[in-house]
């Protein structure tokens, strides 16, 4: 028994560092791609580290790009937990900024101190109600929680299309009849406080303090408890009183609230108003779906997604810098990004079958010799 809980310390270190070997392994491939194309691989990553470390304003340029990231990222990190899947950040996202936006729209004399948190609370409540749909969709009618929260993500951009190039639209653009798709610029005093004089906002420390909360949600409370419980075993966790339907909804609804404040942040930070090319892309610049990669690169813990979404936010702000520096197609970027997607998201699958494999591994190990506290070590295997 002593020598499994040694190999078991091992492998868990192992694991820990698996999603790094797996970027790593993605970026060995890009460095294939870039030979083949010419470059010198070297002098592209190289280009890439100046590109989002090189100076204030990179690294400044970096944390921002990552905020949005993180925050949907600690929304995966609830629904995954709960073993429902949502691929509904992006429409989340835009449904919480344009409750947002209205709102401010709608009050432009307010003082900033108090639209600036009525705004948050208003993408907050947009994203909640958005995820809360395919929630109620998956725990009342068994409808599956994937394809639920694509279609919504479809349904919030021609949404957003509509309002922004009609009832939301710039009154500025409207009167020119260039039917831009944005809406006006919202008040200067609406503006979240920069951090220092480049373009990092409060935005990022809110980010920050809502991981460690939500961590203090997922394994400090009873609510994160009843969540990770029916995401391990749904019908055990009926047996044990628990209102399985009820966390359903309550993960991919709070899931959703992150996505919308994500989105929240990005117009009062950011964008300073609401704007897109038409696709959901346009505004949310894919963060929907990177914040997923970020959530498993962190291995679905809030406090390992802190690092994960900067190393994300680093890789997307850095590829703009290589592909102008090394003059290759836009496509390589996309390319690699997606790589390393790939690259992550199998080993998150493989971790899962080693830490099976170690789970049956130890059942057989103490078959006959069963330790003082079996409980403990499985729970310890399974944490």
């Amino acid at each position: 028994m002593e020598k499994w809980l040694r190999s078991e310390s091992v492998s868990k270190l192992a694991d820990a560092l698996l999603p790094v070997f797996a970027a790593l392994a993605a970026l060995a491939v890009g460095a294939l791609m870039l030979l083949v194309l010419g470059a010198n691989p070297f002098e592209a990553f190289g280009a890439l580290l100046d590109g989002a470390f090189g100076s204030a304003n990179s690294l400044a340029d970096t944390v921002v790009k990552a905020t949005p990231l993180l925050l949907i990222g600690l929304g995966i990190c609830i629904s995954f937990r709960g073993n429902v899947i949502n691929i509904g950040g992006e429409g989340q996202m835009i449904i919480g900024a344009l409750l947002a936006t209205a709102l401010g729209l709608a009050f432009p004399d307010w003082p900033g101190i108090v639209m600036i948190p009525l705004a948050m609370l208003a993408g907050f409540v947009g994203g909640a109600f958005w995820g809360g749909i395919p929630g109620a969709l998956k725990a009342y009618f068994n409808v599956n929680e994937i394809l639920s929260t694509i279609m919504m993500n479809a349904i919030a951009v021609q949404l957003m299309n509509f309002l922004l190039s009609g009832p939301m639209i710039d009154p500025v653009q409207a009167a020119k009849a260039s039917q831009i798709p944005q809406t006006a610029r919202l008040s200067t005093s609406f503006d979240l406080p920069r951090l220092i004089p480049t373009r990092l906002h409060l935005g990022a420390g809110i980010a920050v303090l809502l991981a460690i909360l939500v961590y203090i949600l997922l394994w400090r409370t009873t609510i994160g408890y009843r969540i990770r419980a029916v995401g391990q075993n749904r019908f055990a966790s009926r047996y044990a009183g628990i209102d399985v339907k009820r966390q359903i909804v309550l993960a991919l609804l709070l899931s959703g609230a992150f996505a919308g404040l994500a989105g929240a942040i990005q117009v009062f930070g950011i964008n300073h108003r609401m704007i897109t090319d038409g696709s959901a892309t346009g505004f949310t610049g894919n963060a929907g779906f990177n914040g997923i990669v970020a959530a498993l690169f962190g291995q679905l813990n809030p406090i390992g997604t802190i690092p994960a979404a900067f190393f994300f936010g680093a890789l997307l702000v850095g590829a703009n810098k290589l592909q102008r520096v090394m003059q290759v197609p836009s496509a390589l970027i996309t390319t690699i990004n997606g790589l390393v997607v790939v690259f992550v998201v199998s080993s998150e699958k493989w971790r899962k079958t080693r830490e099976q494999k170690r789970l049956t591994d130890m059942m057989a190990e103490i078959d006959g010799d069963p330790p003082p506290n079996p409980e403990k070590a499985v729970k310890e295997v399974g944490s």
